[in-house]
């Protein structure tokens, strides 16, 4: 059986070339890309709530370490004792599982810099394999009335 000019041109006409089929692509990667946004960057939220929560306690950790010899025996001025200080924010560090720096910025001002990597869940599909999140805290130790407090 031979196919007549009709059936030729129905075919003909019905044919889309898969078309279809690249807007579904283009579609579903947008799709992807989008769902890669939401949960990677609301695990890169959640990482980045944790740092900065880890970073102001192993400040304030730090900032209770006061110079005890300086402080009852010589002048009663309370400092941080650096040595002390910097253990124990790196204690606190540790303890967390997370890395990070301390430094002592002044003779009663601590800082904790931590550094959490978060791997990514569907950001990998495009190459984007961890998402790196740095935050700092500081802390300072005051002893008495300081000034005056108007914000309420």
């Amino acid at each position: 059986m031979r196919p007549n000019a009709l059936t030729i041109t129905r075919k003909l006409r019905t044919r889309d070339g898969g078309a279809i089929s690249l807007l579904v692509i283009v579609f579903f990667l947008a799709l992807l890309a989008a769902a890669g946004l939401v949960v990677d960057g609301g695990a890169k939220l959640r990482a980045a709530r944790q740092a900065s929560a880890v970073a102001e306690e192993a400040a304030r950790a730090g900032a209770g370490r006061i110079d005890r010899d300086r402080a009852y025996t010589r002048g009663g001025r309370f400092v941080v004792d650096r040595n002390a200080a910097v253990s124990a924010a790196r204690a606190y560090l540790a303890s967390s599982g997370n890395t990070g720096s301390v430094t002592i910025t002044s003779g009663q001002r601590i800082r904790v810099t931590v550094t959490i990597t978060e791997p990514t869940v569907l950001l990998a599909a495009i190459g984007i394999n961890n998402l790196q999140v740095t935050k700092t805290a500081t802390a300072d130790l005051l002893q008495g009335v300081e000034r005056e407090d108007r914000r309420f």
